[in-house]
C-alpha cells in the first residue's frame, strides 16, 4: 500500500501534496519534516518580531496570529491507491414518471 501526505491548513481545510510513498515510515518522516520547517519559519519570524515590534502588547497579538497561521497546519498520511481508476457499475436509466393529466 502506498500513503500520501496531506496537510490539513489550520487543522481543518485538507489539501493534496501529491506526496506519495511506498512506506507509511516515509511519509511520517516527511511530515516530521514538514512540522520542523513550519516551527523553524515560525522561530525565524518571532525572532525578528521581537527586535522589530516596539509595543509588548502589538507584539503578543501579532505572535498569535503567526504562531495559528504556521503552526496550525498539520501532515496525516492517508492510504493511496495504485492510480487505477474504477468505474462504477453502470446503473439502468431511470424512467420518466408519467405527467398527470389536467
Amino acid at each position: 500500500m502506498k500513503w500520501m501526505l496531506v496537510v490539513l491548513v489550520g487543522g481543518v481545510t485538507p489539501v493534496n501534496t501529491d506526496l506519495v510513498f511506498d512506506k507509511f515510515t516515509d511519509c511520517l518522516s516527511a511530515e516530521e519534516q514538514m512540522r520542523k520547517h513550519y516551527a523553524d519559519a515560525f522561530d525565524a519570524w518571532d525572532k525578528w518580531a521581537a527586535m522589530n515590534i516596539e509595543r509588548r502588547r502589538d507584539y503578543s497579538k501579532a505572535r498569535d496570529v503567526q504562531a495559528k497561521r504556521l503552526l496550525g497546519n498539520i501532515g496525516t498520511c492517508v492510504p493511496h491507491g495504485d492510480g487505477a481508476v474504477v468505474k462504477p457499475e453502470a446503473s439502468p436509466s431511470p424512467t420518466p414518471s408519467p405527467k398527470p393529466s389536467p
